[in-house]
């Protein structure tokens, strides 16, 4: 009996064929997006040293929100840059983590270009 696949299995495989592309250095890194139903998460990452530089997600105590929506991706897209700059991070390479670039990806991209971050 054929089944139906797994997406997040082909969401794994997509992801594997990005990261073969790109990778994160110490002058450029790479901002990681996971999502979950609920929740977002997103991370600064250097490939090179193997270090995640800074992070942020809608499990944070500070967090107040509700994290499954696109108003709460777009907020933590403003505070990964705001982490990034006071790291003194100005660009990354943007990694979507085998997601569509739509809906809650492409809010925190935004929300993270408009606090000044360039990819």
């Amino acid at each position: 009996m054929v089944g139906k696949r797994d997406s997040n299995i082909q969401r794994k495989k997509r992801h594997n064929r990005v990261r073969a592309q790109i990778s994160g250095t110490p002058d450029c890194p790479r901002l990681n997006v996971f999502r979950s139903a609920k929740n977002i998460y997103a991370q600064i990452i250097d490939d090179v040293n193997g270090v995640t530089l800074a992070s942020a997600s809608t499990t944070e105590k500070s967090f107040e929100s509700y994290g499954g929506n696109k108003e709460a991706a777009k907020a933590i897209g403003k505070i990964i840059a705001e982490r990034a700059k006071e790291k003194g991070i100005t660009s990354v390479v943007f990694d979507r983590g085998g997601y569509l670039y739509h809906g809650r990806v492409k809010e925190l991209a935004d929300g993270a270009r408009e606090s000044g971050l360039e990819f």
